[in-house]
């Protein structure tokens, strides 16, 4: 076992912990707890975030919602619910993950089953220390199409080419936002009001629009 402390988040990794070990441990748990799991193989990461871990997770949350009403369109939130497949024994939980493209398919159900039923179409994660798990490798054979990756500073955008992560300054599900325009309100938002930034955020969604 290893402990890797810091001020953002603090993780902890278990290494040799079986499939039916993990299930059991999600189980024991419950979806209430204050941490987040991945797993890979046989080695499982448990995260505990920070503030300097859940303000962007908030803010980006905040941000998908006004895209998505300015857009007029309907997204399905799924916060940090377990993302796994047995058969592959892999397993995460993500900061945010939204059905957007498939919510038609899913918006009426209560509980998923990545076994049966689609996988997220955008997910997001924070990860501002370095994670002992590859977990562009995990999200892409989980098969989330948009992966949003911010790491204290900078976010970057991630369309799936299987099997593997492609890098993009422009996001897929929203076509006109770059990575390089968001950025800066995730660093504003750490010097000016909330409701202030989320005020200009929208009006600079509807310009974008506008023009485009």
């Amino acid at each position: 076992m290893v402990l890797i402390s810091s001020i953002p988040e603090q993780r902890t990794v278990l290494k040799n912990i079986s499939w039916s070990t993990f299930e059991a441990i999600l189980k024991e748990t419950g979806d209430k707890r204050g941490y987040r799991f991945a797993y890979d193989g046989d080695v499982l990461e448990i995260m505990s975030p920070l503030y300097e871990h859940e303000n962007p997770r908030v803010q980006l949350d905040r941000y998908m919602a006004i895209l998505a009403e300015e857009l007029e369109i309907e997204i399905k939130s799924a916060g940090s619910m377990t993302l796994k497949r047995s058969l592959l024994r892999k397993g995460i939980e993500p900061d945010n993950c939204y059905y957007i493209q498939s919510e038609p398919l899913v918006k009426d159900k209560q509980t998923f089953n990545l076994e049966t039923d689609p996988p997220p179409d955008l997910a997001i994660e924070i990860d501002i220390t370095h994670s002992s798990i590859n977990k562009l490798e995990l999200y892409a054979a989980l098969g989330v199409t948009e992966l949003w990756r911010y790491n204290g500073q900078t976010i970057k955008f991630y369309h799936l080419q299987n099997p593997n992560y492609q890098e993009s300054e422009f996001s897929l599900t929203f076509p006109f936002l770059s990575s390089l325009e968001l950025t800066p309100f995730l660093e504003q938002s750490k010097i000016t009001g909330e409701i202030t930034l989320l005020k200009t955020f929208r009006t600079w969604v509807k310009e974008r629009l506008k023009n485009n």
